[in-house]
């Protein structure tokens, strides 16, 4: 957008908040205002007031000499200007390649006539005008990173806050900047809380206090300024609530995010909605966004290591982890089988060899083997897993290293696995990446992953599984016949190879591969697949983790054997259950990036996760 084009912008979103707020004044406080006239296109219902902004806001667009989108919350999606109007769908519009210069579109404005209706039908004076500009992409939709212009008029004291971006914000011809808080105790919060979790209302109970007005894009504008120091709307904000808040938040220097921290970077569309965290600067918005994941970080000392044995390459590496760990002023603890390779390869009167050849295999490793410490008493620090003591985990080796580590370890320990296997989905970093990783963990960023494990009943016994059960003939090429009930309730009856009970941690291995589908670790269910079923009707149920699952072998004189993440076999007979609830101990796992699971998805399960030119084939 040029400075030509930002002028007739600003021009119009002027216009538009003068014959706004002129139209409305007469309304304010009165019953007739809120007189319910017809649905929005956003499916909430529209008051009189805000039909008369609107209209305003359409027939200043529309008799503009130039031609622009417009997005708003009663009316939906236009293509207004040169006198005319008509109804659109914006993302679609963006795509067309028939449109000759004249006919496209300058400007996509994102318009809230009114937000905070109630309070202006009550006479509440907390309600605005909102007005994003953004510019038009070729041949994309487009997103809030396209906004360039906000402006937003509070119309019950004429306060008006307007930013360009990469110019900086104002209020009322001034500049602004957020408050320089960074106590959660301290803070003045705005926003809406409702989402039903401890964590939002740790939050409410730890700020200084609490301020709910009633407008969104009005309480995003008093972070920018310093009236507040953060907001938050767990319910959801509409897009074109936040298009022209975000823009004046950020050149004014704040933060705003989704609950992750992640940015916000949504299509311009009346459909899109985006939880919303808003802070006046990243030490308070990241204590926010750790309260809200329960992701509050703890001092790392003591650090376990157990990796695989069966590899020079993993023994090496260890030995290389454990002086970094040291040099870091943490104390460490080796899996006992692991110590012991270590000191043997020590003293290997080939050793150097081993490391030459190591690197010469692996480049990825690179410089990172060079000079080992080998002066170490590791044996006088290896202990047994299930007698590890430590504030986290580090687990060298794929899954299935992960899933064996985990199966004997103290269940609250997390888990911080670096990959040196094939596909590594539960690990969170790559070999060469390992120093990087282990340096934001240590000094405090980081967050912890909590993931539901299964707790597995049979015969007065308990097993615990974090991905998956597999219950499978013991005999090749045979079929079982199961009974599948959920809550005591008959589900199923299905013959079939077996039979998979998945978490969502395994919903991207054997579950996935048998046709169930990919869950986010943040859903609260289980998946049961039937493996090759003998009937056309049988498909994968998701069904709550609250619930509890069980299955019963129908068929006389046929036994099965059921395995618990690979790990562990145990057998089951005919008309024995095998139950399935949700255990009372999660796991965690350690995580450098809130990006985490779909980028997971993307990078390892497009190829068979075999991503790395450099891995050996048999691995």
């Amino acid at each position: 957008m040029d400075a030509r084009d930002k002028k007739l912008a600003t021009d119009l979103a002027y216009e538009i908040i003068k014959e706004v707020s002129r139209a409305t004044r007469p309304y304010i406080g009165t019953p007739e205002a809120g007189e319910k006239v017809k649905m929005g296109a956003d499916g909430t219902p529209t008051s009189l007031i805000d039909v008369i902004s609107e209209e305003i806001v359409v027939n200043i667009l529309k008799e503009a000499p130039v031609y622009s989108y417009l997005v708003s919350e009663e009316i939906g999606e236009l293509r207004l200007g040169n006198g005319t109007k008509r109804s659109i769908t914006l993302t679609q519009e963006l795509r067309r390649d028939d449109l000759s210069e004249d006919e496209k579109p300058r400007f996509i404005f994102l318009v809230d006539p009114i937000d905070g209706t109630s309070n202006a039908i009550k006479e509440i004076p907390a309600f605005a005008i909102s007005i994003a500009v953004a510019s038009v992409p070729d041949g994309r939709v487009a997103t809030l990173n396209d906004v360039e212009l906000a402006f937003i008029s509070n119309l019950a004291n004429g306060n008006f806050f307007e930013a360009e971006k990469g110019k900086g914000c104002w209020l009322n011809n001034k500049r602004v900047k957020p408050s320089d808080e960074v106590k959660i105790s301290n803070m003045t919060l705005g926003g809406f809380t409702k989402s039903g979790t401890s964590q939002a209302s740790q939050l409410v109970d730890n700020a200084r206090r609490m301020r709910v007005l009633g407008s969104v894009v009005l309480e995003l504008s008093y972070v920018a300024s310093g009236r507040y120091d953060a907001f938050l709307d767990l319910r959801g904000s509409r897009i074109i609530d936040i298009s022209a808040a975000k823009l004046i938040l950020e050149e004014a220097g704040g933060i705003i995010t989704d609950k992750y921290g992640e940015k916000l970077n949504t299509t311009l569309s009346i459909y899109e909605k985006s939880i919303v965290v808003a802070a006046n600067n990243e030490v308070l918005h990241k204590q926010m966004i750790d309260i809200l994941n329960d992701n509050q970080t703890d001092f790392i000392g003591k650090i376990g290591i157990m990796g695989r044995i069966d590899q020079d390459r993993s023994t090496l590496f260890s030995a290389k982890i454990v002086d970094y760990l040291l040099t870091n002023g943490r104390e460490v603890q080796i899996e006992k089988r692991l110590a012991q390779n270590i000191m043997e390869l020590k003293q290997n009167p080939d050793l150097e060899k081993i490391i030459e050849k190591t690197k010469e295999n692996y480049p990825e490793m690179g410089d990172m083997l060079d000079d080992i410490n080998f002066n170490i008493d590791f044996e006088k620090m290896s202990k047994f897993l299930h007698d590890f003591d430590c504030d986290m985990a580090v687990i060298l080796g794929g899954d299935g290293t992960l899933l064996r580590a985990e199966s004997h370890m103290n269940p609250e320990i997390p888990v911080f696995g670096i990959n040196m296997g094939t596909v590594g989905f539960l690990t969170d970093t790559e070999i060469q990446d390992t120093f990087i990783a282990l340096d934001e963990v240590l000094r405090g960023d980081y967050y912890k992953e909590k993931r539901s494990r299964l707790v597995v009943s049979h015969e007065n016994n308990h097993y615990s599984a974090i991905n998956e059960v597999v219950i499978m003939t013991s005999k090749p090429a045979k079929m079982l016949h199961f009974q599948i009930k959920v809550d005591g309730e008959i589900i199923d009856e299905v013959r079939a190879d077996g039979l998979i009970i998945s978490t969502p941690s395994g919903s991207t291995a054997y579950a996935m591969s048998a046709g169930g589908p990919i869950m986010d670790p943040k859903v609260g269910g289980f998946i049961i697949i039937p493996i090759c079923p003998y009937k056309l009707g049988a498909r994968p149920f998701v069904v709550s983790d609250n619930s509890e699952i069980a299955v019963k072998l129908l068929k006389k004189g046929k036994s099965a054997v059921f395995v618990m993440d690979g790990q562990r076999n145990e057998e089951a007979d005919y008309e024995e259950e095998i139950k399935f609830k949700k255990s009372d101990k999660d796991a965690y796992f350690i995580r450098t990036s809130t990006k985490y699971f779909y980028k997971k998805v993307k990078d390892k399960l497009g190829e068979g996760g075999v991503s790395n030119p450099n891995r050996c084939i048999n691995e």
